[in-house]
């Protein structure tokens, strides 16, 4: 393997088993910046938040420290209706560019995660909305991730990459179940070379999707823990990825159990991937 391989998990208030008893909320993130040396950070996709904020968790994590920022709900498609921010398309990426500036400067930002919704489906329309997007953030690395079988199903799975390719996008790879329209298969290509960006969701195919109305389906989605043997099968994708990228990240998002912390773990010493320069173990006990 030629690229950096970096590992963490989406999010860093809910991993019960890193924080011992007596952590403060506001003490999670350096306490988790001493365990993994990247986090996805979520909720930026419910609220445009305050430079303040940006800077804060900028100045809690050591050099070398990445965020994968996902870009509000109204800029991926996720509201709908009565929901929707009624402000013109400029104006939101413009706010959204402003409150993330502190992460930029501090070199912080790994990148920018558009994470499109099932019913975001290939059609012309989307395509060019992916387009201005990433060209609306071309400062910035960006990640598209799609949850529609229709961009990867043939004959569309290499037009869709070599759209990727051809705006300058990252292709996020994602582990995920394959039930109906609603998902997009394992596609292990490098489409930047810069960046190749995994994410795990667990394969919990009874829970994927929410025909029934449950209130609590959000907490049960992704209720999932890795068998070992499941993340063996992706050290050699993952091998292919890191030979053909800069550096390959690779995020867990199987949560609803507390299981994305210890597959983490996992895959770091399945891959020999321990990393350098975490803030050190003692400040657990502050």
């Amino acid at each position: 393997m030629t690229g950096k391989i970096s590992i963490g998990v989406c999010g860093w208030g809910d991993h019960d088993d890193l924080y011992t008893q007596g952590v403060k909320p506001k003490d999670k993130l350096a306490v988790y910046a001493s365990h993994f040396p990247i986090v996805e950070l979520d909720s930026s996709f419910y609220a445009i938040l305050p430079q303040k904020q940006y800077q804060a968790w900028a100045q809690q994590t050591p050099d070398g420290f990445g965020f994968v920022v996902k870009p509000h709900q109204a800029m991926t498609g996720h509201q709908r209706g009565a929901k929707r921010l009624e402000e013109r398309r400029e104006d939101l990426f413009q706010r959204f560019a402003e409150s993330i500036e502190p992460l930029v400067a501090a070199g912080k930002l790994k990148a920018l995660l558009f994470q499109f919704p099932p019913w975001f489906t290939l059609t012309r329309e989307h395509v060019n909305y992916v387009q201005w997007c990433v060209q609306t953030f071309a400062r910035y690395p960006v990640a598209v991730e799609f949850r529609h079988m229709s961009w990867f199903a043939e004959p569309y799975r290499e037009k869709t990459l070599s759209l990727l390719r051809a705006i300058g996008a990252i292709h996020v790879v994602c582990d995920e179940p394959q039930v109906g329209s609603g998902c997009v298969p394992i596609v292990p290509e490098v489409t930047d070379r810069r960046l190749a960006l995994v994410r795990f969701h667990g394969r919990n195919r009874a829970g994927w999707r929410n025909p029934g109305g449950m209130q609590n389906w959000r907490d049960v989605r992704y209720l999932y823990r890795y068998s070992e043997a499941e993340l063996a099968e992706w050290r050699p994708r993952i091998e292919r990825l890191a030979a053909q990228a800069d550096e390959v990240c690779i995020l867990f998002n199987n949560n609803s159990g507390g299981d994305a912390v210890r597959n983490a773990k996992q895959m770091i010493g399945m891959l020999g991937a321990h990393p350098q320069g975490l803030h050190p173990r003692q400040l657990e006990l502050f």
